[in-house]
C-alpha cells in the first residue's frame, strides 16, 4: 500500500492510502477538488474513495429494479436560440450520467465522459438532501424528538456561542442567520476556511470553526446558503443515533431499498461524514433515491420517514423573491425546504459542477444528473440544465 498526503474538499490534508491510478494509465488528482483541472475532475469525480478518506455504505442482498420502458425518450429543446437535443447537452456540459425515470422504469439512460455505468459519481451537495432525509428517520426512529429543539441540545460545545438558540429546522432551512461566505473560489471563504480549522482537543474541527462565527440576522428570518452547517446537522445525527452516518443511511435506505451497489461517504479529520458533501454512488443509485423519496420514503415494505415528512421536506420553507424578469437569483428555483432546492412543479438536491436529482411528484418522473462543469457553479449552465431537465420531464409525460 502506498500512502500520500490528500486534500479535502478546501485546502484541508491529511495521510490516507491510495492507489496509484483510478484505471490503466490515469494518475489520480490531489490537492483541493475546486482546483482540479477538467482532465482531474474526470479521473477524481469518479474515483473518489481512491483519493479521500470514506466510509463505506454498504448495499444488501436485493436490488430495487429499474425496468427499462418499452419507449425511449429522445428529447428535443431550443436553448439560447439553439437547438439542443440529449447528446449536444451531455458534450457542451460536460456531462457524465443522465438518467431519467417514469413511473420507476427508466425512459433514458446515457454516459459521457469515459464513465461506466458501475462507475460512481460524487454527489457534491447533493449529500445535504440524504443529510435532511436521515433525520426525518431520527424523527421516526425517536431518536430526535423535534426539529424546534436548538441544535446545541445535540452539539453541547455550541453553547454560549451564535448557534446556541438555533433550532434543527433553521438549520434545515439555512436561515440561522449567522454570517457565512459560500464562495467557493474565494479561497479566505468560510466555505473553504472550516474545513481547515485547528482541531481543539476533544471538539470537532468543524464545530470549532463554526462556534466562532458572529450572527448576522436573527434565526428563521433570511435565507444563506450555509454548507458548513449541513456538516453540523451531519454530526448532530451521529450523535443522536450513535451511528456514523454511512451505517445508518445503510440501515434506513441503501440495503432496504435495494441500492445496486455499495456507496462511499467523505468524512472530515475526526472520521465523522461531511453532512454537507461528498456521497459517491453510481448513477443509478441516485436515481432510486429520488425514487425513494417520490415512494413517499418506504424501503422493504417498511415507512422509513414520518407521515407527511416528504411534502414538508420539499415545500417553501424560505421562499425567494422573483425579479423583474420573474427568475429568483437562484434562477427557476422558488425557495427552499430541507435541503431542497424547490421548483414550482417539483424539487432537487443539487451540487456544485452540475450534480442533480430532480423528483416531479406529479409526473412521477425523477431526473438523475452528474457533471463536470469548469466552475463550480456557472449560471449560463445552471440555465442550460433546468431547460434539459425540463425538456426530459416534458418528453417523459408525453410518451406516457
Amino acid at each position: 500500500m502506498k500512502y500520500a498526503f490528500v486534500a479535502s474538499l478546501g485546502a484541508l490534508s491529511m495521510l490516507w492510502p491510495i492507489a496509484v491510478a483510478a484505471e490503466e494509465g490515469e494518475v489520480l488528482p490531489s490537492g483541493d477538488s475546486i482546483l482540479w483541472t477538467p482532465e482531474q475532475q474526470v479521473i477524481g469525480f469518479r474515483a473518489i474513495e481512491k483519493i479521500k478518506p470514506v466510509h463505506v455504505v454498504r448495499r444488501g442482498t436485493n436490488v430495487h429494479p429499474l425496468p427499462k420502458a418499452a419507449h425511449q425518450i429522445s428529447p428535443r429543446w431550443i436553448s439560447r436560440g439553439q437547438a439542443m437535443d440529449v447528446d449536444r447537452y451531455m458534450r457542451e456540459r460536460r456531462t457524465s450520467g443522465v438518467i431519467v425515470l417514469r413511473d420507476g422504469e427508466v425512459v433514458l439512460e446515457r454516459y459521457g465522459l469515459g464513465r461506466k455505468e458501475t462507475d460512481g459519481w460524487i454527489s457534491m451537495s447533493v449529500a445535504k438532501s440524504v443529510t435532511s432525509t436521515l433525520i426525518g428517520a431520527a424523527i421516526k426512529d425517536g431518536y430526535i424528538k423535534s426539529l424546534d429543539a436548538p441544535v446545541s441540545d445535540y452539539i453541547h460545545e455550541l453553547k454560549a456561542s451564535a448557534y446556541e438558540v438555533v433550532s434543527i429546522r433553521q438549520l434545515l432551512t439555512m436561515s440561522s442567520g449567522v454570517k457565512w461566505n459560500e464562495d467557493y473560489v474565494d479561497r479566505n471563504s468560510d466555505v473553504n476556511l472550516h474545513y481547515n480549522a485547528i482541531s481543539e482537543s476533544g471538539v470537532n474541527p468543524i464545530v470549532s470553526y463554526m462556534r466562532r462565527l458572529p450572527r448576522a440576522d436573527e434565526p428563521g428570518t433570511k435565507f444563506v446558503y450555509n454548507t458548513g452547517e449541513t456538516d453540523l446537522v451531519g454530526l448532530l445525527l451521529t450523535r443522536a443515533v450513535g451511528k456514523s452516518m454511512a451505517e445508518y443511511l445503510s440501515e434506513k435506505i441503501w440495503r432496504p431499498y435495494g441500492m445496486e451497489s455499495d456507496a462511499v461517504w467523505q468524512v472530515d479529520p475526526s472520521g465523522q461524514e461531511y453532512g454537507g458533501c461528498c456521497i459517491s454512488a453510481t448513477l443509478r443509485d441516485y436515481a432510486r433515491i429520488g425514487q425513494f423519496i417520490l415512494d413517499g420514503g418506504e424501503a422493504g415494505g417498511v415507512q422509513v420517514l414520518p407521515p407527511g415528512w416528504v411534502q414538508d421536506a420539499t415545500s417553501v420553507h424560505m421562499k425567494f423573491a422573483p425579479n423583474a424578469a420573474g427568475k429568483t437569483h437562484n434562477g427557476r428555483r422558488i425557495g427552499y425546504g430541507y435541503f431542497w432546492w424547490i421548483y414550482d412543479n417539483g424539487y432537487a438536491g443539487s451540487g456544485i459542477f452540475g450534480q442533480n436529482i430532480f423528483v416531479y411528484p406529479k409526473d412521477k418522473v425523477v431526473i438523475a444528473i452528474n457533471s463536470a462543469w469548469p466552475k463550480p457553479t456557472d449560471s449560463e449552465y445552471s440555465e442550460a440544465r433546468d431547460a434539459f431537465a425540463e425538456a426530459s420531464r416534458a418528453a417523459a409525460v408525453a410518451e406516457r
